[in-house]
């Protein structure tokens, strides 16, 4: 046996080294030829028909130009050898040796479709082949999903790697009792220790402890005691190197995700193909995608040659935002000379007094802020201030009379102070513009500001306000809130406000709410500057519309039709064209004039719906109106189709009505 051995080992080595050869061998022809996998375009299919329309049963049809003149139009391609025209289907070429293609955008996205080509030269039962399309998107490049194919031999080693390291893992012990030795230990046990070898037929069941405290020993430590050892820690030291032997086994594990394709290829007969569809969302300034191959070979072990990228495809994006009408829309808008501001301030006072004492509460901040107001209206360039209503409120504490006269002090102090700040500032004012030109060049005295008139009003008791307090707070029960409502009914505010004292949660609504009662609001009443008229109607930019528009030429159809709907006009429909709302579409544009871009969109629309004879005439008459839609035509799937249907773009024989 040993002898046979002998031999055999040079001839196993011998046939590895000559597989080895030819391996090399065809990697240098490779190598050498710049055999490179190609990227071709797919074949080029009409648009799919759909189920409802039916079959399309007429080769014919009758349309009339814009002058009504009836033409006739077939499905037809000229004879080579009569020069006449036959109506047959027209056959689509097998092979498209193009290195570009034209795709439209329909709902914001597009499908790149093209053939993945790996000759026979570059297939081997032992190897795999790593296919990685790379897409350029404006600057970005996006790693499309890898497509690998694997020799027979290749998937015949990866699976024996699987099973190796199976087997590995099968050879480690996970039960811990297979290391003892049960034979010496029953062995001892039977000589030294009958009592517990007489458990060995016993179901009776022991706890450790117990055990324990009848034989002097756990049992874990009697198991322990006849455990190899050896054979325990070779098998741990074995069980850490599962990393290690997974890598020895399984060099190149078969992936299952993250990819588009894996195919076995078990027999070499010719050139492999793949259809490969990409869909892409578009974007602004989203012209064109270019598609690069590039790809690997590699043995079971390591990488043999990284394969040339291949040639560019190149697809251009036809989008229907081309279409869109980019005239801006103006709005009528009505400008009223006097407009109004208010805000309110919360104003300490001492208890039963009416002058401002800044010292209180957050007086000094609150004023600042009203003065701060004062000043930016009386420097505004748009408006000027006419008048100042001030209004004090007081809380229900108290008579009514009272109130009422305190209340109107307060509101007329108020008022006093800030006619006193206007009347400083505006001096502050004149003395800083001081003099100024007139049109003749003549030095003049500034003038002076005009005079802001003051109303002083009150509220004696805020009621109104302390209701909706009440209605929005969170602390009080709904039951304290009825029985507050009740008693608000009663006219009489100091019966009223009696009332609510004898009320248990009268104490939190004079401390919490009450206080909110006491402020004083300001009303400003002003006019735009040099406006004689009450209103004046003028047109503005309809900003709104234009963003529609600008949705759409981003492409963001979606939102171009939210903002564009209540239009209900020419980029609305086209917006619903892009986004398939073909019904919608259609409604809008067949009451508009039938333009060229009108007529151009209809016929897109009737070609998605099946109507052949108003999608041609409609098309037709697009390109007798703007000559430039017979070659956009090529762009839209819609209109190709008709136009290699019916030949459409062919030039007429005189006197021949055929298209």
């Amino acid at each position: 046996m040993r002898k046979v051995l002998s031999y055999l080992a040079p001839l196993l080595l011998l046939c590895l080294l000559l597989a080895g050869c030819a391996t090399q061998k065809k990697i240098n022809q490779i190598k050498t030829k710049s055999v490179s996998a190609n990227l071709r375009l797919a074949k080029e299919s009409e648009l799919p028909e759909l189920s409802q329309q039916g079959e399309r049963k007429k080769d014919t049809l009758k349309v009339e130009d814009l002058d009504g003149k009836e033409v006739l139009i077939m499905r037809a391609i000229k004879d080579e050898e009569t020069g006449e025209m036959v109506a047959t289907e027209v056959l689509q070429a097998a092979v498209v040796t193009a290195r570009f293609r034209n795709v439209a955008e329909r709902r914001g996205e597009v499908d790149i479709e093209f053939q993945i080509i790996v000759t026979d030269t570059l297939q081997d039962s032992k190897w795999q082949l790593r296919f990685s399309p790379e897409m350029y998107v404006l600057e970005d490049t996006v790693q499309l999903d890898p497509v690998i194919i694997t020799g027979n031999e290749f998937r015949k080693n990866q699976l024996r790697g699987y099973q190796q390291y199976d087997r590995f893992l099968q050879s480690l012990t996970r039960d811990s009792t297979r290391f003892v030795d049960e034979k010496q230990l029953e062995i001892f046990l039977e000589r030294n220790i009958p009592e517990i070898f007489s458990y060995k037929t016993d179901t009776t069941f022991v706890s450790d402890e117990e055990f324990a405290s009848k034989f002097g020993v756990t049992e874990q430590q009697a198991i322990d005691h006849y455990t190899n050892k050896a054979l325990q820690r070779r098998n741990a030291n074995r069980s850490r190197k599962k990393s290690k032997m997974w890598d020895r086994y399984v060099k190149t594990p078969i992936v299952t995700e993250g990819i588009r394709l894996d195919t076995v290829i078990r027999t070499v007969d010719g050139d492999f193909i793949y259809n490969y569809i990409q869909t892409i969302h578009t974007r602004p300034k989203l012209r064109k995608v270019d598609v690069v191959l590039k790809g690997d070979i590699y043995d079971s072990s390591s990488k043999l040659y990284t394969i040339p990228p291949s040639a560019p495809l190149t697809f251009y994006i036809s989008s229907l935002s081309a279409f869109v009408d980019n005239t801006e829309r103006y709005k009528t808008k009505v400008i009223e000379r006097r407009a109004e501001a208010n805000t309110a301030c919360k104003v300490e006072f001492a208890t039963g007094k009416s002058d401002i004492d800044l010292s209180l509460g957050k007086n000094s901040s609150e004023i600042g802020r009203i003065k701060g107001n004062l000043a930016s209206l009386m420097e505004n360039t748009v408006f000027d201030l006419d008048s100042i209503v001030v209004t004090a409120t007081c809380s229900p504490e108290g008579s009514l009379q009272l109130n009422s006269t305190l209340a109107q002090q307060r509101s007329e102090s108020v008022t006093g102070y800030f006619r006193r700040f206007i009347r400083n500032y505006n001096d502050s004012l004149s003395r800083e513009r001081g003099f100024s030109v007139d049109e003749n060049g003549n030095i003049v005295k500034a003038e002076k500001a005009p005079e802001i008139k003051f109303k002083a009003r009150s509220i004696p008791e805020d009621w109104a306000s302390l209701d909706e307090l009440v209605l929005n707070d969170t602390t009080l029960t709904q039951k304290q809130k009825d029985n507050y409502h009740s008693i608000s009914k009663k006219k009489d505010l100091d019966a009223r406000e009696a009332s609510m004292r004898s009320e248990e949660y009268y104490t939190y609504v004079k401390d919490e709410l009450f206080p909110l009662l006491r402020r004083v609001k300001f009303d400003f009443y002003l006019h735009r500057k040099g406006m004689v008229k009450d209103t004046v109607h003028t047109t503005v930019l309809d900003t709104n519309y234009m963003n529609g528009v600008q949705a759409i030429r981003d492409r963001d159809y979606q939102t171009a039709i939210t903002i564009l709907r209540p239009y209900n006009d020419y980029n609305t429909a086209i917006a619903y064209v892009a986004m398939d709302y073909n019904v919608s579409a259609r409604t809008i544009l067949e009451k508009l004039e039938k333009t060229a871009q009108v007529n151009y969109m209809l016929a897109i629309l009737y070609s998605r719906e099946g109507d052949d004879q108003k999608a041609v005439q409609h098309y037709l008459h697009a390109c007798q109106q703007e000559a430039s839609y017979v070659h956009r035509g090529n762009l839209d799937p819609e209109i190709s189709a008709l136009i290699k249907r019916y030949n459409l773009n062919a030039q007429p024989e005189e006197d021949d009505f055929t298209y």
